[in-house]
């Protein structure tokens, strides 16, 4: 059996998805009971408190750890959760990091993840590491302001990143957690092209066939609306990358490929999928 936590966003649902559809038991994850494809199970936990995850990791060999806002929750100790998994009997972890913890190590949410990396490299058990760089799913974030405005307010408006697709996140994982050829691998995840937010807006436009207009904000403006989400030391993190990625950040990483055997998804794709969100 396998635990996914997070598993109604946009990792996690794509990848209970690919487990179950592959014949696996699946123990989706998540803080409220929500309804799940047929034969997974549901368990409800919060991993700001790692001990509400113990019912889940009953009979499990695996575990993907997908820490969020938990990392950074008051009193939130996520390692704990690893040594909870390694008693429980799980055997390996996929645990879902970020691009910065290499290209930014010195920023706040990265020391933290890093130090869940490190926990998890001398726990004892099988592990994997996914580095993702920026999602492509940040633009639902726009579907409200598309629907009812036509527009789309972002900073840094011409600054470009490779974001991925999240599908693709799910896919690696999902073969992590089931091949052992990835056992202690650390994968860095990116699109296949760097897009700035207004480049993303005009794929939007187009797929709607309607125009939207695109408003910068400034960083100030951006970080007051991430911080009604995240804490500020994880939106000053995020606002430094996106404001001016350094040549790790802009970086196209072969690792999708390598692990797929397939290039990851453009950003065209994901818009593809999911433009009902903006009609």
């Amino acid at each position: 059996m396998i635990v996914v936590t997070g598993a109604t966003g946009n990792v996690g649902r794509p990848l209970t998805q690919a487990l179950a559809k592959a014949g696996e038991q699946v123990t989706a994850v998540s803080r409220h009971a929500v309804a799940m494809p047929d034969g997974v199970r549901h368990v409800t936990a919060d991993l700001a408190e790692p001990a509400s995850l113990t019912p889940a990791l009953d009979g499990a060999k695996a575990l993907f750890l997908l820490l969020s806002g938990d990392l950074h929750a008051p009193e939130a100790r996520p390692a704990d959760i690893i040594g909870l998994a390694a008693a429980s009997g799980v055997r390996r972890v996929v645990l879902l990091s970020s691009q910065g913890v290499a290209t930014r190590p010195l920023g706040p949410s990265r020391v933290a993840m890093r130090a869940v990396e490190d926990a998890l490299r001398e726990s004892g058990l099988d592990w994997a590491v996914l580095r993702p760089g920026g999602f492509a799913s940040n633009a639902l974030a726009w579907a409200e302001s598309i629907r009812t405005q036509g527009t789309v307010a972002a900073p840094f408006g011409d600054v470009g990143v490779p974001v991925i697709d999240p599908a693709d996140i799910a896919e690696v994982a999902a073969a992590c957690l089931l091949d052992d050829r990835h056992a202690g691998g650390v994968y860095e995840l990116t699109g296949p092209e760097v897009i700035t937010p207004r480049q993303q807006a005009e794929a939007i436009a187009a797929a709607l066939g309607s125009p939207v207009r695109f408003h910068e904000l400034t960083r100030d403006e951006a970080k007051a609306t991430m911080t009604r989400f995240v804490p500020a030391e994880l939106a000053d993190d995020t606002l430094d990358i996106i404001s001016a990625p350094n040549p790790a950040e802009l970086r196209i990483s072969p690792d999708v490929e390598r692990v797929l055997g397939r290039a990851p998804r453009p950003f065209d794709d994901w818009v593809a999928r999911n433009i009902a969100v903006f009609r």
